[in-house]
């Protein structure tokens, strides 16, 4: 069976034979990784060195990538190869490093003239190896040294070196290696792992910080993994663990400085002092005695320098190598006896609290074997202490088997006996992950935990996870085989097949004809008339339409009765509690108040469940009666009459007010967030949610410095949002529809009068903004007024427009009972009772203004229900800039708060993968750069909790919006935040 071979070796079997004479029936080329391979064979085995001659001619004056388009990776070797036809193993292979042509070349000659000549001379042009080259740092040398052993596994090498900022985890602004791995399968990491960070550490690059590989499936954008390999010199790391008073690091140490001596060293620790013995390096020397001079001037220096802790003297001994008695002694005083907090050992600091300490014994006990960990990098321990629990992430090239780390670790953290630590919780990760793949915990005290704690942030993760590497994939994929001909005949394809299924279309509605050239001034002289037919043969089927509804409609529904009756006399008492019975049954009146047990799917529902969303009928009822005109957004009504009720019953405003979109509204649960606060010693914070759906900056502005007094804001504001609450260039619906509502006009008649009393310096931007849109309110009242004078001439005409809602009830009745309709009715009856009615969790906020929602996002089954947008087409993102108007009202917000004292901080709240693709993530980094700098120029406390569980779909109810679990935990978070400067009574 013969095999179609890929264009690019056609192309590459033509060049080979053309630079050596052999037929392309004789040569066959294969690509694996960096690495091309070329087999010549013919009758009798191609001469060796003629054929490298011609070969290696040719590659100085040819392009490989550009033979194989681009398609394959770079080719950095060649390995040629000679054998008879017939046979299976070839006589000669040569290898060939691109970078170094002519030296390659010189050689062959070389050896062509001596094989000429019979004789014995060797060529001797030195080829360098690629190891010697990558020392020196230079990428394309490095990845030609990794892909010596990666190209056997098919898998191409790209390197680069980006340049890094000064930081405080790197002060002497070291560079970063980037490695791209290519290749047709994706490789697993515990495969390549260990072998490429041997190599890298080997090579002691100086500059580099570390390193992070990438791998990508060819024909893919996305990378499948990343991986960090720490490239920190192994002295370094010996010196780190020798300051700790480690013995192997201790003794390794002195043997290098030791070995121009002629001199091995052990080293042991009794109490405090440490215990170095001297002896001859070479086995075979047995009456040799190491001179007590050298040695004391080689050891002393270093131990000096190095001030291990916990060791306060040294004392050195020189013997003989088969003499177990000492020939000299020595004792020597270290820079712990003179300063005292040398002096305490690690397991002492460790015990007291100490991070690094518990670092450096932890790692020390992952890491048993030191050639191991100078080899690879070892298991590195990160720690992060929140309350009484101990947070540790062990990561390494392969993730650490939790059956091997967990228990051990939990057990030793259980022998250190650290004051405060009442519980250990461990966790496992690759290195260069930002979410671990398992956790394991013990706690050391009996406790009764309702909600599992999330995975912590680990700060010193910050400097390379999140932003490793810069995707490069994102660019668009062109074909290069096309020409401008082929694009030109496509779209010329595409548009006739379009234009011939209009043209099918338009004919298919009997409007349009078959054009003729003897028709179209025909045409053109009875249009109008043709028109005016239509236009009256419209109005007249449209008055008869409504005339036979209207007669159908007051014949099919008989009139109701009308029974004469009597009220009695009530005293002002019983009218009273007449009133008062009234009010209760409307206010309690919901789809659940006939079953509050049993929920819709028929399990009892959780106590929370049950009394939360009793305040929204509360809420419709105040909002009815209060004096305040309607803003045109019921939930905002709503949410003001709730707050308004809260102010008159306890006299003052809340301790903590929580304002922003619907991710306030659903995000942050204030019973939670006042007990957690109690907990921490804050005890009675009164916290309320007024959140609105689809707040923008615009709106909390105008909440904050215009409907609200500075009377009735607390001290403590948190603003709970995200990016797109601030995009100046989609459409602020919600603020445009308060904008035009009679309570906005009420509230800038008050506005002068509030600034005087506010004593609020207003900026022209703000100015500018709100008379546009008094400009803009009074064109809408001008459309509105026509429109209602439109309706109510129709009124008079139509027979049908007065009994409209009968109507629909009667069409309504009459569509279901068809049979075709009855079956798909039942289904969806079926599916709307099963799902949780999310309309009515919607409005049921509870009195603190929180709205619940118990619904757990499934992706299974949510997107069967919802369409799945791109961020390219989500119109919150549309034309997404950070400035304008919105920008001018945070500005006016952060200036308001400032004058009147009042402590802002925004939570950046949680999002999930399943939300978080490409698009809509560059815009969120952007909106966090924006609100960074924000922070450092003003009186704002930003707090970034986007990214805490972008896998976790139990805390959030759609994408974007969290549930009522998931706001528990963001409430306990923000807590225990130390940054938050909560009120305290």
């Amino acid at each position: 069976m013969k095999i179609a071979l890929p264009v690019s070796q056609k192309s590459l079997i033509q060049w080979v034979s053309q630079a050596t004479g052999i037929s392309s029936l004789g040569v066959k080329v294969r690509l694996r990784g960096n690495d091309l391979h070329i087999l010549c064979e013919s009758p009798e085995c191609p001469q060796r060195w003629r054929t490298l001659v011609d070969l290696l001619h040719a590659l100085q004056h040819t392009d490989l990538d550009a033979l194989t388009k681009n398609e394959q990776p770079s080719i950095y070797q060649v390995f040629v190869y000679g054998r008879k036809k017939g046979e299976n193993r070839p006589q000669w292979c040569h290898q060939v490093f691109l970078n170094q042509l002519d030296l390659h070349l010189q050689q062959v000659e070389q050896a062509l003239i001596a094989d000429a000549e019979k004789s014995s001379r060797t060529g001797g042009a030195l080829i360098l190896s690629n190891e010697s080259l990558a020392r020196k740092g230079d990428p394309d040398a490095i990845a030609r040294y990794l892909s010596e052993s990666l190209s056997t596994f098919g898998i191409g090498v790209e390197v680069k070196a980006k340049k890094q900022q000064p930081t405080l985890e790197n002060p002497s602004n070291q560079n970063r290696l980037l490695i791209y791995c290519q290749s047709s399968y994706t490789p697993d990491p515990s495969l390549i792992a260990e072998p490429v960070a041997q190599k890298l550490r080997s090579l002691k690059l100086s500059g580099y910080q570390d390193a992070v590989i990438a791998t990508q499936v060819d024909g893919e954008t996305d990378f499948d993994w990343m991986l960090r390999v720490d490239l920190t010199p192994p002295e370094i790391m010996l010196k780190e663990w020798a300051r700790w008073g480690d013995l192997q690091a201790i003794a390794r140490i002195l043997n290098e400085r030791l070995s121009d001596l002629a001199i091995k060293v052990t080293a042991t620790l009794k109490e405090s002092t440490l215990h170095i013995f001297c002896s001859a390096a070479d086995p075979k020397a047995t009456e040799q005695i190491p001179d007590k001079t050298q040695c004391l001037q080689a050891i002393m220096p270093q131990l000096q320098a190095l001030a291990p802790q916990g060791i306060l003297a040294a004392t050195v001994y020189g013997h003989q190598t088969i003499d177990h008695e000492p020939a000299w002694i020595d004792w020597q005083s270290l820079p712990a006896t003179e300063h005292p907090d040398l002096a305490v050992s690690a397991l002492e600091l460790s015990s007291a609290g100490d991070e690094p300490a518990i670092i450096f014994l932890l790692e020390r006990l992952l890491n048993p074997d030191i050639d191991t960990r100078l080899k690879t990098g070892g298991t590195r321990v990160l720690l992060l202490r929140k309350g009484d629990l101990l947070h540790i992430m062990c990561e390494a090239l392969v993730c650490p088997s939790r059956k091997q780390v967990a228990s051990k670790v939990t057990q030793f953290v259980r022998q250190l006996k650290i004051v405060g630590i009442a519980g250990v919780r461990v966790y496992g990760r690759r290195a260069g992950n930002k979410e671990p793949f398992w956790h394991y915990g013990v706690d050391f005290i009996n406790r009764q935990r309702l909600v599992p704690e999330p995975t912590p942030e680990f700060a010193a993760t910050a400097a390379y996870v999140g932003e490793l590497l810069t995707p490069e994939a994102n660019e668009p994929v062109l074909r290069p085989d096309l020409t401008s001909q082929d694009v030109q005949s496509i779209f010329v394809e595409v548009a006739q097949d379009w234009g011939a299924r209009i043209r099918r279309w338009l004919l298919a509605t009997q409007l349009f004809a078959e054009k003729e050239q003897s028709q179209e001034q025909q045409v053109e002289e009875n249009g109008w008339r043709v028109a005016l037919v239509w236009g009256l043969l419209g109005f007249l089927l449209t008055l008869q339409s409504d005339w036979i509804l209207g007669y159908i409609t007051s014949h099919s529904i008989p009139e109701t009765p009308k029974i004469a009756s009597t009220r009695p006399q009530l005293s002002s008492a019983e009218e009273q509690n007449q009133r008062l019975e009234r009010t209760v049954f409307f206010t309690n009146t919901s789809p659940a108040s006939k079953n509050q047990v049993f929920n819709a799917s028929g399990f009892t529902q959780k106590e929370e469940s049950i009394t939360r969303g009793k305040a929204t009928a509360t809420a419709i009822l105040l909002a009815a009666r209060s004096p305040m005109p309607s803003f045109n957004a019921r939930q905002l009504d709503e949410q003001l009459a709730l707050y308004k009720q809260r102010l008159a019953k306890n006299g003052k405003p809340p301790d903590v007010l929580i304002i922003g979109s619907s991710r306030a509204l659903r995000g942050i649960d204030p019973t939670t967030l006042s007990q957690a606060l109690a907990t921490q010693g804050y005890s009675d914070i009164d916290v309320f949610n007024f959140g609105i759906n689809g707040a923008t900056a615009q709106v909390v502005d105008f909440i904050l410095r215009r409907v609200l007094q500075p009377s009735e804001l607390p001290k403590l504001i948190i603003w709970a949002d995200g990016a797109r609450a601030f995009n100046n260039g989609r459409e602020d619906v919600t603020f445009k529809a308060i904008a035009a509502s009679p309570g906005y006009q009420q509230v800038l008649q008050k506005a002068p009068a509030n600034e005087n009393s506010q004593n609020s310096n207003t900026t022209s931007a703000s100015i500018k903004r709100e008379q546009s849109f008094k400009n803009t309110t009074h064109t809408d009242n001008n459309s509105q007024a026509l429109d209602a004078r439109l309706n109510q001439a129709l009124a008079t005409i139509s027979t049908t427009y007065n009994q409209r809602n009968q109507l629909k009830s009667l069409l309504n009745k009459t569509l279901k009972s068809l049979p075709l309709l009855r079956g798909k009715s039942a289904v969806n009856q079926k599916i709307t009772s099963a799902d949780p009615e999310q309309d009515v969790f919607e409005q049921a906020v509870d009195f603190d203004g929180f709205l619940a929602i118990p619904i757990r996002f499934n992706p299974a089954t949510y997107y069967q229900k919802h369409p799945k947008v791109n961020g390219s087409y989500d119109n919150d993102y549309k034309s997404f800039q950070l400035g304008g108007e919105q920008d001018a009202a945070l500005q006016a917000v952060l200036q308001f708060c400032a004058s009147t004292k009042i402590t802002i901080v925004f939570v950046n709240m949680p999002l999930s993968a399943e939300y978080l693709d490409a698009v809509r993530k560059k815009y969120e980094q952007d909106f966090q750069q924006y609100m960074l700098r924000l922070a450092e120029n003003s009186n704002l406390i930003y707090r970034d909790l986007s990214l805490i569980w972008p896998q976790a779909n139990e805390n959030f109810s759609d994408p974007s919006h969290l549930n009522l679990y998931g706001a528990e935990k963001v409430s306990k978070k923000l807590a225990i935040d130390p940054m938050i400067p909560w009120p305290t009574k």
